[in-house]
């Protein structure tokens, strides 16, 4: 009797640690080849502390390249749906949808992504979380290194634009180069290879941290850089479902905040920029050409690109945004941090 007694006590004292564990398998949804750089150095180490942090009780499944199904631009829904779990995407991929963050892909804003993912965060923090993400749980925030026009012809002036077809990440982009003279095509990073391979571009818009994972340095052989404030930069978001997270355990949602927010977002705009340097030696290495703008060209394409911040804030106007203010705010937040 004792004996089954026992058995029984013990039997109910593991089924009432097993509960208290509450295991959670949680499906991170993005869109770039698990070899490339965010995914190996940014999204898997995240990954990694939280479920050290949980002595395993928490477990992130990693599905890269859209293994799960549909576009980039599917991201959002999927997590707000319930689809997936968390995703890592760039608001840019569904024009319309997150009008705040764009203000920090207007041209020649951006020096610094470390100091720009800083504000980014702090400006998600009181202008988006109950605006653009009000549908989800942001977990980071943060911008890539300065951006490069990659091109099958030389860019050396403004008027080299002229004509060309070029990749553009985001609705901002695609106006900045369309008023530039070239010929913007929208699309996300994983069509950028055949895109360029087939002729349906001469070029695209990219960091160099992610022009080996595609091969750009083999498909283009010119890249034009912009000294200072960069002409532009995009947006990422690491988010997560909103009822999965408030339906995790308060010590389990500790942990998976404090691998996240303010210092996983600065970081991670630190790691992508120093990734640039090894994406261009390698370009260097192959013989391309590289060609830094000096200070008076420059001016020139900051000087044509005016009209787009005028334009996006007539958009946000229009949208009842008061986008004069949201600027003013993060070209404060970008001094404060150095970026």
């Amino acid at each position: 009797m004792f004996a089954r007694m026992l058995a029984a006590l013990m039997l109910a004292t593991g089924l009432a640690s097993a509960a208290t564990a509450q295991e959670v398998t949680l499906r991170l949804h993005q869109f770039l080849p698990a070899q490339s750089f965010v995914p190996s150095s940014i999204l898997d180490p995240w990954a990694g502390r939280i479920e050290a942090a949980s002595g395993g009780r928490i477990k992130i499944e990693i599905f890269p390249s859209m293994q799960l199904g549909g576009k980039p631009a599917d991201l959002v829904d999927q997590l707000v749906d319930g689809v997936v779990d968390i995703i890592w995407t760039l608001p840019g991929y569904t024009p319309g949808r997150f009008p705040r963050t764009e203000v920090f892909e207007l041209p020649f804003l951006v020096a610094d992504a470390e100091s720009a993912s800083r504000a980014y965060w702090e400006i998600a923090q009181s202008d988006m979380i109950a605006t653009d993400f009000k549908d989800m749980q942001i977990l980071g925030t943060w911008v890539h290194g300065p951006g490069v026009v990659h091109s099958s012809r030389p860019v050396l002036r403004l008027e080299d634009t002229a004509g060309l077809k070029l990749r553009a990440p985001s609705r901002i982009t695609a106006q900045l180069l369309e008023g530039l003279g070239a010929v913007a095509l929208g699309m996300a990073v994983p069509a950028v290879p055949e895109a360029l391979s087939r002729g349906v571009i001469d070029g695209a818009l990219l960091p160099w941290e992610v022009t080996s994972s595609i091969r750009a340095a083999e498909l283009v052989h010119n890249h034009t850089e912009f000294p200072g404030r960069s002409i532009y930069v995009a947006t990422f978001i690491l988010a997560m479902n909103k009822e999965r997270y408030a339906g995790l355990p308060d010590d389990l949602r500790a942990i998976i905040d404090a691998e996240s927010g303010l210092a996983f977002s600065a970081n991670a705009g630190r790691l992508q920029q120093a990734a640039d340097a090894p994406m261009r030696a390698e370009a260097v290495a192959a013989g391309n050409a590289v060609v830094s703008l000096d200070a008076a060209e420059v001016a020139r394409w900051q000087a044509a690109a005016e009209p787009v911040r005028a334009r996006w804030l007539a958009d946000m106007a229009a949208a009842g945004i008061d986008g004069a203010a949201l600027l003013a705010r993060v070209t404060a937040a970008l001094a404060a941090h150095g970026g």
